[in-house]
């Protein structure tokens, strides 16, 4: 090898090994969501995404989905691509998590009267 060839495989081989890291991380929380979606009966993966918990599981599920979010992008002090693939999860986890202790997406009550 030349001079210039092992400086280059020295920057660009961890850059290369971080962005297919990255991508595969992706694509698994992107497998995860869309499993979770099937789980809980959603037509779709932005069905579910976009949808306040309706059951104590799926309240659960959201608040997992913030920690583990939260996990990644606490790795990311260490290894910043983590914070990237934790943002995903922590955005859409947090956001059902709030709308669940806000009470949102709950099923109306049929003793409450409708002024």
């Amino acid at each position: 090898m030349s001079e210039i060839g092992i400086p280059v495989l020295f920057v660009l081989g961890p850059i290369v090994v971080v962005l297919v890291f990255s991508l595969l991380g992706f694509a698994l929380f992107v497998a995860t969501f869309a499993r979770r979606a099937r789980r809980f009966g959603y037509p779709t993966t932005r069905a579910y995404l976009r949808a306040a918990p309706r059951s104590d599981d799926e309240k659960r599920d959201a608040a997992d989905l913030a920690v583990k979010g939260l996990a990644c992008c606490a790795l990311g002090v260490l290894f910043a691509p983590f914070v990237l693939i934790g943002l995903a999860p922590l955005f859409y986890g947090g956001r059902k998590f709030l709308y669940a202790s806000m009470g949102l997406g709950l099923v109306d009550d049929p003793d409450q009267s409708r002024a």
